[in-house]
Order: structure tokens, then C-alpha cells, then sequence
């Protein structure tokens, strides 16, 4: 037959001060030794008095054969094992590297072969545009969650690694569809405690109206990639040979989808 844990009216304690701190009498019915008077007890107590997290369990005393007199001790948990502890939220705007092979414009040339042809292209050495890296806006962002075991079932493990590399369908925090790229989440969980999921991600703006040469304008989605093809042409000014833009493709690199279902909100 299962123990009966009640609670005794008699000998409630309870501390208010910096380091609050409770304790709370048991009496545990048809149980056979400690072992299993400690597991109904466990069982049976709320894990939490108020914002005070169980920390302890002392037998008092033995009455008879099979009835026990406990206490249980509650006191303030430490951060990390506090109950549904709130997000935390953090972000970089040190933005991150992009190889072009265009500028915006061409500001000034100088030298007699200097040609007004080029479109844009960057670094033409005669063959080939070997083009510069530049820094471009990117707003790499992350959030921290804190969530129950129900949640971080099996499923919703296998949803953050399918929605990992991908970018949002829909707008997410305020950012316009396929702005957001998710990089993944990565999780902690300390014995009794909340998971603790870190959630990162990646902005680039959607962009509208961008040239090329005299190819434009071009749309493309913040994590879109535009490329530019070049062809040979000849600078009768000048009279060289150069390479000057003949086409510019955005390709889809990322797959899209609902974020939705990482359950963060919109």
C-alpha cells in the first residue's frame, strides 16, 4: 500500500529577511523505512513555498513501525533555479564580411587608360575583377529562454535543428521575411532547474532598387545573393579591353520557414 504524506498543523516556521527561509512538518503513514518515507515525500510536497525552492528533507522521528515525522526545509533559490526566471535578450551591430565585386559608384579615375566603361568593377587587372571585402550591416542578435521539460521534448529538439539555417517566411521581431537567419540554439539543464535555451540569429535588410552597371534596378532579400556576371567589351576611348557587367543573378542560398515554431512569439 502507497505512504500517505499529510501535513501537520502544528510547527510551520517561516523566516523573512535577505535569505528568507521556511520549514514545514510532515507526517508520513505506511511507509516501510526511510528510503521510501524520503521518495513520498519528494512525491508528494510542492516543489516550491511560495518563491522558496525545496531544498531538504529531515526525518524526525520514527512513531512506529510505519509512521514518520518530517521536516521539510524550503529557502531562496539561486538565480539559475528561480521559477519561470525571465528571457534575456542581447545583440551585436559589428556587422560581417562581404566579398563585391562592384561599387555603388565610381567616385574619380585617374591616368590616361582609365576607362568610363567598367561599370563599377572592382579591381579589373586587364583579366579578371578580383573585387574587395567590405563590412556590411549585420545584426546578430540572441535570446535566452528558460522552459520546462514538456517543452523541450524530443520534436521540439528536431524542430530547432530543422530550422536551423533558414530564414523566416514571415516577419520575426520585427524583421520583414528573409531578413532573419536562425543559427541555431544550444541548451543547459541543471538537475531540477528550467532549460535554459539560447536562441541566435542574423539580420541583413531586404534591399530594393540596387544597379549594376547599367543592369538595375535589382531587388533581393536580406540573405538572397546577388552575383554578377561580366563579359568582354571594348573601351573604344581608351582603346582596351575590359570586362564590364552583363547580367546580375540573386540566387536562394537558404531555405525559408515558420518560426513560428521555435514558440518565441512573433
Amino acid at each position: 500500500m502507497a505512504a500517505i504524506v499529510q501535513e501537520l498543523f502544528a510547527g510551520r516556521t517561516e523566516t523573512v529577511s535577505d535569505k528568507p527561509k521556511a520549514e514545514i512538518p510532515y507526517v508520513v503513514m505506511q511507509a516501510a523505512d526511510e528510503a521510501e518515507v524520503k521518495a513520498a515525500v519528494f512525491a508528494a510536497v510542492p516543489s516550491f513555498y511560495g518563491v522558496l525552492l525545496l531544498r531538504s528533507v529531515t526525518i524526525d522521528e520514527r512513531v512506529n513501525q510505519t509512521t514518520w515525522k518530517v521536516t521539510v526545509g524550503y529557502d531562496i533559490p539561486e538565480p539559475a533555479q528561480q521559477q519561470n526566471p525571465q528571457p534575456v535578450f542581447s545583440f551585436d551591430t559589428g556587422g560581417g564580411t562581404q566579398h563585391i565585386t562592384q561599387s555603388r559608384q565610381t567616385v574619380s579615375r585617374y591616368g590616361p587608360a582609365a576607362s568610363t566603361e567598367l561599370g563599377g568593377a572592382i579591381g579589373f587587372d586587364g583579366e579578371n575583377i578580383s573585387g574587395v571585402d567590405i563590412t556590411v550591416p549585420v545584426y546578430a542578435f540572441s535570446e535566452v529562454h528558460y522552459l520546462t521539460d514538456a517543452f523541450v521534448a524530443p520534436a521540439y529538439k528536431g524542430i530547432l535543428f530543422n530550422l536551423t539555417g533558414t530564414v523566416n517566411s514571415a516577419p520575426f521581431r520585427l524583421l520583414s521575411a528573409g531578413e532573419c537567419l536562425f543559427l541555431g540554439a544550444s541548451g543547459t539543464k541543471r538537475g531540477q532547474d528550467a532549460w535554459e535555451i539560447t536562441y541566435k540569429f542574423a539580420a541583413q535588410p531586404n534591399r530594393i532598387g540596387l544597379q549594376v552597371g547599367t543592369i538595375g534596378p535589382i531587388a533581393k532579400k536580406g540573405w538572397e545573393y546577388l552575383w554578377v556576371q561580366y563579359g568582354d567589351d571594348v573601351d573604344t576611348t581608351a582603346k582596351i579591353l575590359i570586362k564590364k557587367p552583363i547580367a546580375a543573378y540573386v540566387e536562394q542560398v537558404y531555405n525559408s520557414a515558420d518560426f513560428a515554431l521555435l514558440g518565441l512569439g512573433p
